[in-house]
């Protein structure tokens, strides 16, 4: 526990030096696929979310998601990937395909759906690919092109807000 911890700290050291340097990418695109990063440690209404994106105009097959849990039972099953902490390194890599493949893939909209900073859920989303990311405002600010301030179980007006502003920004 205690060298979980330390790692823990050291990762996410590194990687708020590494956001001090790096460049945020903009693009104009409309929003088609969506990459969806959930920890499920706080958040336990996933579909919910899910549902509140497809009523919103998002194809459910253009909906990509990957679930968070500190402690992951071997027996429970699942729609989507779930994976914990135990698959970050102490230098900041990932290991798993299913992770690493979902930050590979170019979304046109991440949305991190995590409120407490958590390492491997940061590096994930910096690590990813995604045009475009969406945030909690308790998370690092550099991490995210847009964040808004709600709750975590405020998903609907999570949802709301964020495509009130999107279509503002021509992306919907």
């Amino acid at each position: 526990m205690f060298l979980n911890y330390i790692k823990n700290f050291l990762v996410k050291k590194t990687l708020k030096n590494s956001l001090q340097d790096s460049k945020m990418n903009h693009s104009s695109g409309i929003v088609q696929t969506v990459g969806l990063l959930v920890d499920v440690t706080n958040f336990s209404a996933t579909e919910l979310l899910i549902a509140e994106l497809v009523i919103n105009g998002i194809l459910e097959k253009n909906i990509k998601t990957i679930l968070y849990c500190d402690a992951v039972k071997k027996k429970k099953v699942s729609k989507y990937p779930i994976f914990s902490g135990a698959q970050l390194k102490w230098n900041g890599e990932i290991r798993g395909h299913e992770i690493n493949d979902f930050s590979n893939e170019k979304f046109d909209l991440l949305i991190s759906f995590y409120d407490i900073e958590k390492a491997i859920l940061m590096q994930i989303t910096h690590d990813s690919k995604a045009q475009f990311k969406v945030g909690f405002s308790s998370i690092d600010k550099r991490l995210n092109h847009f964040i808004i301030k709600t709750e975590i179980n405020s998903d609907a007006v999570f949802v709301s807000e964020l495509f009130k502003y999107l279509k503002l920004l021509n992306k919907i």
